[in-house]
Order: C-alpha cells, then structure tokens, then sequence
C-alpha cells in the first residue's frame, strides 16, 4: 500500500477528489468550495472596527472554517512532497531564490488577489463550484482565466521575465 502512495498518481484523480469536494462541502457543512474569501476573513479579523464596510460587516467567527481550509491545503502540500514522496519536491524553484524571483511572486500574488476580489471569487470558486452550481458569469471567468494564463505563458510572461515562454 505505502508503494502505491509513493508513485505518481493519475492526472485525472485529483480532478475527481476536487469534484467530490464541492458536493461533499455542501452537503455535510452547507459551505460553498472557495478560498478567496480567506482574505476577507484576515482582513475582518485584523480590523474589526474598519470603516471599510467590506471588513466591517463581514462575520470573522462564521467563515473561520475558510482559514483552516486553507490551512489544510497548505499543510497537504507540505506532507504530500516531505512525507508521502519519494523524491522531495524544493519548495522554489531555482529561478524564483533571488531578489528578482522574489518581486515577481510578490507581484504575481498581488495581481492575483486583486483579480480574485476584483472577480468576485478565485478561480476554483469560479470554475468548480459557479460552473456546478450553472453560473454563466462563471463560465465566462473561467473561459478567460484560460485567455489570460495563455497570454502571459506564451507572450507576456516571455516578454516580462525573459523565461522564452
């Protein structure tokens, strides 16, 4: 058994675990599959007396379970590529261990945060649970979350970083 957990799995089965994941979240806890309002949830908690209604009116203590999600994600990954690998994965890349590699995670997750409010939820919001739940304005995210990784992966991004795309 402890082989088969070493080995690389299929491409497709996490797919399949992620899908179980909306219905299962629903069902068991009546809570909608997403992860960007985790930075709502910060931002209350770090200012509850904020005149910004967007932190003040949102209730810290009920989307609490979103932090431990993310938490759990994180400390998925952590297990997954230190104990349940046979090869350990680096945590960065080589090419991102430098000032350079630093400032363009830095702008990256910023650029990806502001998308994500800006959007109205993250991309597995948005393409796992609007898509199941028959959101057109979903689709249409998803539909150009493709365009735009596409755009920076083989134009922008070479153009920018100098990766070659």
């Amino acid at each position: 058994m402890i082989e088969f957990i070493l080995q690389p799995w299929p491409w497709w089965f996490s797919g399949v675990l992620v899908g179980l994941t909306v219905p299962l979240l629903f069902l068991l806890a009546g809570k909608a599959f997403g992860i960007s309002t985790s930075l709502q949830q910060i931002g209350a908690m770090c200012a509850p007396g904020s005149r910004a209604a967007y932190l003040r009116d949102y209730d810290w203590r009920e989307g609490l379970w979103t932090l431990v999600f993310v938490g759990g994600i994180a400390l998925g990954g952590l297990v997954g590529t230190h104990l349940l690998s046979a090869q350990p994965i680096e945590f960065l890349p080589e090419s991102f261990q430098s000032p350079a590699g630093v400032a363009r995670l830095l702008v990256g997750g910023f650029l990806i945060g502001f998308g994500t409010r800006y959007a109205g939820g993250c991309t597995s919001g948005h393409s796992i649970t609007g898509i199941a739940n028959l959101s057109w304005p979903s689709l249409v995210a998803t539909v150009f979350f493709f365009v735009g990784g596409l755009a920076v992966t083989w134009g922008l991004g070479g153009w920018l970083f100098g990766n070659g795309g």
